[in-house]
């Protein structure tokens, strides 16, 4: 078939063509468990090529459904961008998928293939990397797309929204070097992630624009999660001149921080400061109220719903590079250097 024949392609052609029934071809469409894997493969690998997309029974400008997509769902901060996602969703009568694919390539071909059966109207995927045969074949599929944070350079097509993260964690340390710390330890986020990445040379750039050498013994690897930000702070302590602030490439990072110095007998901020990133609902809730970088997470969650809405409606959006503005909110966390 040629290339222009295959957008228009039918079911009884790709049957056709794989050597199967219609009703194979369906069930491949529908996700259904009873297909050989061979053949499934052979159907879906024809579906790709021909870039086949169900029919759907509602226009595209009155849309109806998009997919939120994450790596993993077990974190505040992905409850934040939903929450914006639903807010923009419920204003706009449109429902919302939530799903997780935990950066594996089986749960990737799996969502792909629900995506497929339910013909949405957009997809937004956060914190996450944009594979090219996953780009490509939501452009076969003609389904706009929005990243939130992106892992890496995003293709020149994709609308992006994050936040000002190199500059969040350039106010973050010279919030600490304003009250007097010389000696910050920092602890960052996943290195693969550009947010992580910004966070940390804005921390770089702090130190430098007052002439303070980044000590590699004072940078400890992180996750974004509890676990890896007790550690940092545990391995920060065990220095023998420790510091005498501690920056957290995120909130979660920072409640694992405090536990870490609380079992070592120290008390925030009176014999060390610490500040976050996110500006979770709980900073403030904690003890003490953690300080922090706010970024606008629901914000960046409604944005993007609003733009792959736009996109899906064919309308041209502004920009397709959107950086919210991070802002610091002082809490009792932090002290100046006594």
């Amino acid at each position: 078939m040629a290339e222009d024949e295959g957008r228009r392609v039918t079911i009884t052609a790709i049957a056709r063509e794989a050597g199967v029934s219609v009703p194979t071809v369906s069930r491949v469409l529908n996700g259904r468990s009873d297909v050989a894997p061979s053949t499934r493969e052979r159907v879906e690998e024809l579906l790709r090529t021909h870039g086949y997309r169900r029919r759907a029974t509602r226009s595209r400008v009155s849309s109806s459904l998009i997919d939120l997509v994450f790596n993993d769902l077990d974190s505040p901060w992905a409850v934040e961008i939903i929450r914006g996602v639903e807010e923009m969703a419920h204003s706009a009568g449109v429902g919302t998928v939530v799903s997780a694919i935990h950066r594996r390539s089986t749960s990737a071909r799996q969502w792909l293939q629900n995506l497929r059966a339910r013909a949405t109207d957009g997809v937004i995927y956060v914190n996450s990397d944009l594979t090219p045969p996953l780009h490509a074949e939501l452009r076969r599929l003609n389904i706009p797309m929005v990243m939130v944070d992106p892992a890496g350079v995003p293709a020149i097509d994709v609308p992006t929204i994050g936040a000002t993260n190199w500059a969040g964690g350039l106010a973050a340390t010279e919030h600490l070097l304003s009250l007097g710390h010389r000696r910050i330890g920092f602890i960052s986020g996943p290195k693969r992630l550009l947010c992580s990445r910004a966070r940390l040379d804005g921390y770089r750039a702090g130190l430098e624009a007052v002439g303070i050498e980044v000590v590699d013994e004072l940078l400890q690897p992180g996750d974004f999660y509890h676990e890896s930000g007790y550690a940092g702070a545990t391995a920060l302590l065990a220095l023998k001149n420790p510091p005498t602030a501690i920056f957290a490439a995120s909130d979660q990072m920072a409640f694992g921080v405090y536990e870490g110095l609380r079992r070592q007998g120290l008390r925030v901020p009176d014999d060390i400061s610490v500040i976050g990133f996110d500006d979770l609902p709980e900073a403030r809730w904690a003890s003490p109220p953690l300080t922090t970088i706010r970024q606008p997470l629901a914000e960046m969650g409604l944005l993007a719903a609003r733009t792959v809405l736009r996109l899906a409606q064919g309308e041209e959006i502004e920009t397709p590079r959107v950086e919210l503005a991070t802002e610091l909110v002082v809490r009792h966390s932090t002290a100046p250097l006594g």
